[in-house]
C-alpha cells in the first residue's frame, strides 16, 4: 500500500503533467523551440523557463496542513461528553476517546454517538486500573470486558487502547491484538479547573503529530479543549483521529 507522501507526490506529478497539456493546448511552449521555429510562431507565447511552469503547478497545489490529534480519557461521562462532543460537531472536529468500560456501559448513548460522528473509540480498561499491577488474565479481562460492553453498543470491536498512567504490557498487544496510543502533550487538566492554564499548556508545545491528552470529564477540560481547537485550527492545524496518526 502506498503511503500518503507517496500519493502526494503522484499527484504532483500528475498536475504538472496537465498543467503542460493546458499549456500546450493554448499555445504556449516551454522554451525548446529553435529561433526559427519562435519565428514562425507568429503569436505563440513561450514560457522560457520550465521553472516558470512548475512554479504555475506548485501553485495550485495547497500545502498540506500539519495534524494533530485530540484524545481524552476516562469518559463517557454523563454530565461533560455530550456537551464536548457539540462542540467538537459544530467545529467539523474528529477526536479519539479511550472509555472505562463501567462508564461505557452506564451510558451507551453517548458510546453510540462518539460513533455514528466519527470519533475513534479506544480502550481504557473497564475499572480505570494500572494493569502492569495485575496478573495476565486480570489485565485480560479489563480489556476484553470493555470491548465487549463497547462492540454490543457499536458492533465493532476496539482495536487501540489507552493504558491507564501509560503503563503497559507489551505481551498483551500481541495476545488481544489491540494497539496502545500514549501522548505527546500532557496539560494535566485533572489537577486545576483554570482553563486557560490548560488551553496555554497544550497551545504553546503543540507541534505537527503531537497526541494531546485531555479528558471528558471535567467541565474545565472541555472548555479547554474547545479554545484549543479554535486557536490550533486558526493556526492552520488540522484534527484528525490518533489512528491516522500512527497509520502515516
Amino acid at each position: 500500500m502506498m503511503k500518503k507522501k507517496e500519493i502526494h507526490v503522484i499527484g504532483v506529478l500528475c498536475g504538472m503533467f496537465f498543467a503542460v497539456c493546458l499549456l500546450n493546448l493554448f499555445g504556449i511552449s516551454l522554451g525548446f523551440e529553435t529561433d526559427e521555429t519562435a519565428r514562425n510562431a507568429g503569436e505563440t507565447t513561450t514560457v522560457k523557463d520550465v521553472g516558470d511552469a512548475l512554479a504555475c503547478v506548485n501553485s495550485s497545489i495547497e500545502k498540506e496542513a500539519p495534524k494533530i490529534a485530540l484524545t481524552f480519557d476516562d469518559g463517557p461521562s454523563s454530565q461533560c461528553t455530550g456537551r464536548l462532543l457539540d462542540g467538537l460537531r459544530k467545529r467539523g472536529v474528529r477526536a479519539t476517546f479511550f472509555l472505562i468500560g463501567k462508564n461505557a456501559k452506564a451510558n451507551p448513548d453517548l458510546v453510540k454517538r462518539l460513533d455514528e460522528e466519527g470519533h475513534l473509540i479506544g480502550n481504557h480498561t473497564y475499572n480505570h486500573v494500572e494493569i502492569t499491577r495485575l496478573s495476565d488474565e486480570e489485565a485480560k479481562r479489563e480489556l476484553m470486558d470493555t470491548d465487549d460492553v463497547i462492540c454490543s453498543i457499536t458492533g465493532k470491536h476496539v482495536e487501540y487502547m489507552r493504558p491507564p498512567f501509560g503503563v503497559w504490557q507489551d505481551e498483551l498487544e500481541k495476545e488481544l491484538d489491540v494497539m496502545p496510543v500514549l501522548w505527546s502533550i500532557d496539560p494535566l487538566d485533572w489537577t486545576t479547573k483554570n482553563v486557560s492554564e490548560i488551553v496555554n499548556k497544550v497551545v504553546t508545545e503543540a507541534g505537527e503529530n503531537d497526541i494531546i491528552l485531555l479528558h471528558d470529564c471535567y467541565d474545565s477540560s472541555v472548555d479547554a479543549a474547545l479554545r484549543i481547537v479554535d486557536i490550533l485550527k486558526k493556526r492552520g492545524f488540522e484534527f484528525v483521529t490518533a489512528d491516522e496518526l500512527i497509520m502515516d
